[in-house]
């Protein structure tokens, strides 16, 4: 018994090689969808790091009194050069309170990715940890674990948020907040799937009969194995996760003025869509071109990581 080596007692270790993920790598490199999401992404992850260099002015300051800005209104209309604009200081224009718009925009985008990510890295930390307790220790303590976890499912994602960020207040912290509790279940019943499944693997039973720890069978066998499905599952969430934090801002519970946030932005124009379009129409496509970039690479990945799919 000695002699058993735990790794070549299933197939599913190969998850664990370096040579799986380069084919993975290779997959989601054939896929045009995917390159198209990562060619999205990383644009925007650039935006968000330039911000500095690549706005033309600070996204919190009126223009109102400013030297050289004498006579221009608020939620001015877009200026283009190519179209005969006499003035392209503020390409897509001035907000209500007359603040460059492209400016705020561009700081958007860090304000809607750090929300995104940082929402949905707390999910599956905790929604991991919570289905890989369930399912490895099962009795008891699945049930409780699963039963809090259903009655969190039972309320409509939005909806708790909305609750929880009303009950601790408005603001951007107390948002991303509620937004990970609602993504929490979606982490931990998809992990604890994945024990269930795996905990009973000849590999698994091995490194029981050869005396490992609980804590190393985790770490070393189960996590590996079942992080897949949480990735893919991940970078699909963080397009959700925006949505949710722009809804939020939009109702007021989010972002709170003058911070640059997308959703927040949208709530203060509102009102004008029909008499400044522009107000609404570059933070609206702002958003749908970050959820449509994170979807698209998500099924790219679903496709590169699922070995049932026959490439050859």
């Amino acid at each position: 018994m000695a002699n058993v080596e735990p790794a070549s007692l299933s197939p599913t270790d190969r998850y664990r090689s370096s040579n799986l993920w380069l084919e993975a790598l290779r997959n989601l490199l054939r896929n045009p969808s995917a390159i198209l999401g990562m060619g999205i992404i990383g644009l925007l992850v650039l935006t968000a790091l330039a911000a500095p260099i690549i706005a033309t002015h600070d996204p919190i300051k009126t223009m109102i009194g400013v030297p050289g800005e004498t006579g221009r209104l608020p939620s001015k209309p877009p200026c283009i050069p190519l179209f005969g604009c006499e003035d392209p200081i503020h390409i897509l224009g001035l907000d209500l309170n007359a603040r460059d718009l492209y400016s705020r925009v561009i700081y958007g985008t860090r304000t809607s990715l750090s929300v995104g990510i940082i929402t949905i890295s707390l999910s599956i930390i905790a929604g991991t940890a919570l289905g890989i307790t369930a399912g490895f220790l099962g009795g008891t303590v699945d049930n409780v674990i699963m039963r809090l976890m259903d009655v969190v499912l039972a309320f409509p994602a939005l909806l708790l948020a909305i609750s929880i960020v009303t009950i601790l207040g408005p603001g951007l912290t107390n948002a991303l907040l509620g937004i990970t509790i609602t993504f929490i279940p979606q982490y931990a019943r998809l992990s604890r799937a994945s024990v269930l499944s795996i905990k009973e693997q000849e590999f698994v039973v091995a490194e029981r009969a050869l005396g490992a720890s609980p804590l190393r069978i985790v770490l070393g066998h189960i996590l590996p194995n079942s992080i897949t499905p949480i990735v893919v599952q991940g970078t699909l969430g963080v397009g959700t996760a925006i949505l949710d934090a722009a809804a939020l801002s939009f109702l007021g519970l989010g972002a709170q003025p003058p911070t640059p946030e997308w959703g927040q932005i949208l709530s203060e124009s509102r009102n004008y869509l029909f008499t400044s379009p522009h107000l609404v129409f570059f933070p609206g496509i702002a958003i749908m071109i970050t959820v449509l970039g994170f979807n698209l690479l998500g099924d790219g990945m679903r496709d590169a990581l699922d070995p049932r799919l026959n490439r050859n």
